[in-house]
């Protein structure tokens, strides 16, 4: 088969190679890879074995955190190609922007890659300096588990799991080219990625390619007037594989972003501020952890401060040396600079939150602060802000602008249409974030290696995860800003819950992907049978309300009418919890009080029963029109068949959705077009099912009919 090798030259001297081995003592092994947001090439090839295909190649490019997870069938055998090359750890693990994880939406993301079997959440439970559950005044279907995280801990962290996983080797080594194929006849695309090529002119090939760059695509960095190429501050840009992707024919866009300037803490005068304490107790982001590596009293605080009118006045004032603000590009809308803040709501106080980089670390981290004016004005207006009028700048902020691919070039799986077994995540797509990043990189990973083994694509349907809310996103509506994941982004928020995520998504994954350990599966499951045996057991426990209230006197039940009210009923009480259930009821109830979070997720049912049962009524809905799948082949700009307008056929060309759902999710496709759509799928399943439903003899009468009028 002939072969073509594109120029994708990248800008780091190093990369990594990092591949994954394993045997049948260890098949049961889940091995989770998280790459860090330096500009890294690292690829992950799994060597194929006889009849086990098992050849993976992942080339992760990313500033943002992206959990790789892969697992092979448990009859797999497969052995150790390279070895691990110590400078490696030098980097590995390295944090880049901000000191934390989670939030509203994004803690989410974090729980449903953990239900996945991801990396990122049980190396925060054992990395974090403060850990708080944002947003507790509203319901707990939109609470946001959020954590700061120790940087140099993290880095340990993970470290110690990436490099002492068994049988997964590093190494190093830079990719200058990829190697690309004759397309699969079977598959849509023009080409088909089949390796890389690396500085010393070696060759690793790879049935699959993952590309995660970060803000590397052509990167450049501001600071005031001056710019200069780079992906992050003092790395060089990638400007080979950004020509390499848009000769290929990708459609490429430009975005921004920026970051804060770092303080020297004991430059800081916290006791003028407000102080903002941890949870107690506090809750993990990992399903498999009851608990995180540190109690709540030997946490850091964090900090709150204001912008005032002065730093409004030397924003405004020194525009004109700002060339990030007055650029076209757009930048994130939920996460501004100061300078797009103060032109965007003038004459507003904005809110500067002091955030710990460390246990041990002189670092401050101004969430809220970032900036790209000059230098010397950004110690002027940091020393204009309450509790920081002594404060010492380390380093300046700073902005970056860089490329992104149009991500309704990409498939649900996250493979490429233009490219074969290519597949793209993190802000390569467009999004920002580690959590954004992180699910994006769990779906590429695990569709890379089903890809290779020819099975079935994993998608999470957005009635299923806000991973497949963030990718449905993505992939129908595209996006010209950087895409940041919020609850009000879910139709279904009320069942895509952090709490609920792992019966949501962990036994798909074990079933369906593979990437789910046999531990994790198993606790799923006890969760599981125990959720239900307690929902049930509430239900059968039934007593007037006169009664319940004599049994709990705290509860605000109405006495003045003895109606009958199940356990459950009185659990949805917000002063009720299992603990107060269990003393006025102990046996059976008692049990159930064992375990916190049995306790809390059986609170949070009772919460939702009524309104979940409804909501369970229009997931079914959609599902039934995401069941529809569209064929793959459609020719949508010849198709003759079918009344569409060309515009209607452009989009749908271009987006190529695989189903009737995310086909009525693009912007401009017309209601009467998917009725239209809808008839012409609905006729064509019908004809296909009378034809296999037809005699041999016949079907091959009908065959030589065709044959006949194609001669006329």
């Amino acid at each position: 088969m002939p072969t073509r090798t594109l120029s994708c030259k990248l800008c780091m001297p190093v990369s990594f190679l990092v591949h994954f081995a394993y045997e049948s003592s260890v098949i049961e092994m889940l091995t989770s890879l998280s790459v860090l947001k330096y500009c890294l090439e690292i690829t992950i090839p799994f060597i194929t074995v006889e009849k086990y295909i098992l050849l993976l190649t992942a080339v992760l490019l990313e500033r943002d955190y992206v959990i790789t997870q892969v697992k092979t069938s448990r009859d797999t055998e497969i052995q150790t190609w390279t070895t691990c090359q110590d400078h490696v750890v030098l980097i590995s693990g390295q944090m880049s922007c901000n000191p934390s994880f989670g939030g509203i939406g994004k803690g989410h993301l974090m729980r449903e890659v953990d239900a996945l079997d991801g990396l990122c959440s049980r190396i925060c439970d054992q990395s974090g300096i403060h850990y708080k559950v944002l947003n507790r005044r509203k319901g707990p279907a939109v609470w946001g588990l959020r954590a700061q995280i120790d940087r140099k801990l993290y880095k340990q962290n993970m470290q110690k799991e990436i490099l002492n996983t068994p049988l997964l080797t590093v190494q190093e080594g830079a990719v200058e080219d990829l190697i690309l194929t004759e397309p699969e006849p079977e598959h849509t695309g023009e080409y088909r990625v089949s390796g890389v090529v690396l500085a010393d002119g070696s060759t690793v090939y790879a049935e699959s390619v993952v590309l995660t760059t970060g803000t590397f695509l052509r990167g450049m960095i501001v600071i005031g007037l001056e710019m200069h190429p780079a992906g992050r501050l003092g790395d060089q840009p990638s400007i080979g594989l950004a020509q390499t992707l848009e000769k290929l024919g990708f459609v490429v866009g430009r975005l921004k972003t920026g970051t804060p300037p770092r303080i020297a803490k004991e430059s800081v005068n916290f006791s003028i501020l407000n102080k903002q304490t941890p949870d107690n107790p506090s809750i993990p982001f990992s399903f498999i952890n009851q608990t995180v590596w540190i109690k709540p009293e030997d946490q850091l605080p964090c900090y709150l401060t204001h912008t005032n009118p002065r730093v409004d006045e030397i924003v405004l004032e020194n525009l004109h040396l700002n060339c990030h603000v007055k650029e076209t590009t757009r930048g994130p809308r939920y996460c501004p600079s100061i300078e797009s803040k103060v032109l965007r709501f003038p004459n507003r106080v904005h809110q500067v939150w002091l955030e710990p980089e460390g246990m041990d670390s002189d670092l401050i981290y101004p969430q809220g602060l970032s900036v790209t004016l000059p230098a010397e004005l950004q110690e002027k207006m940091i020393t204009c802000i309450r509790g920081l009028e002594n404060a010492k700048m380390v380093q300046p902020g700073y902005g970056v602008q860089y490329d992104y691919m149009d991500p309704r070039q990409i498939s649900p799986s996250l493979e490429t249409h233009l490219v074969q077994r290519l597949f793209f995540a993190g802000q390569i797509n467009g999004t920002t974030g580690y959590e954004e990043a992180a699910a994006q990189g769990v779906i590429a990973g695990i569709n890379a290696s089903l890809r290779v083994r020819h099975k079935p694509p994993f998608v999470v349907s957005r009635t299923e995860g806000y991973i497949g809310v963030l990718i449905d996103d993505l992939t129908t509506l595209g996006t010209n800003e950087p895409y940041r994941m919020f609850t009000s982004r879910a139709e279904f928020r009320l069942s895509l819950r952090p709490d609920n995520a792992d019966s949501r998504l962990t036994f798909r994954g074990y079933k369906e992907a593979g990437c789910v350990s046999q531990q994790r599966y198993e606790r799923a499951s006890w969760m599981k049978s125990s959720l239900e045996e307690g929902i049930s057991m509430l239900k059968s426990i039934e007593f007037l309300s006169t009664k319940w209230k004599t049994l709990i006197p705290e509860s605000s039940i109405s006495s003045g009418k003895s109606l009958p009210l199940r356990a459950l009923d009185v659990l949805k009480y917000e002063e009720v919890d299992m603990e107060l259930l269990a003393r006025a009821v102990p046996e059976p109830l008692k049990k159930y009080t064992q375990c916190r979070e049995l306790a809390e997720r059986l609170k949070i049912e009772a919460t939702y029963e009524s309104v979940l049962f409804h909501q369970q009524q229009e997931i079914k809905e959609v599902q039934q029109d995401e069941a529809l799948q569209l064929p793959k082949d459609l020719d949508y700009l010849t198709l003759k068949d079918i009344s569409l307008s060309y515009e209607v056929r452009e989009k749908l060309h271009f987006s190529r959705p695989q189903t009737i759902g995310a086909a009525s999710r693009i912007p401009g496709v017309t209601p009467a077009a998917i009725v239209n759509l809808l008839r012409f799928v609905k006729t064509t399943q019908q004809r296909q099912a009378a034809m296999n439903r037809l005699p041999r003899t016949d079907q091959r009468l009908c065959d030589t009919d065709r044959l006949e009028e194609s001669h006329l």
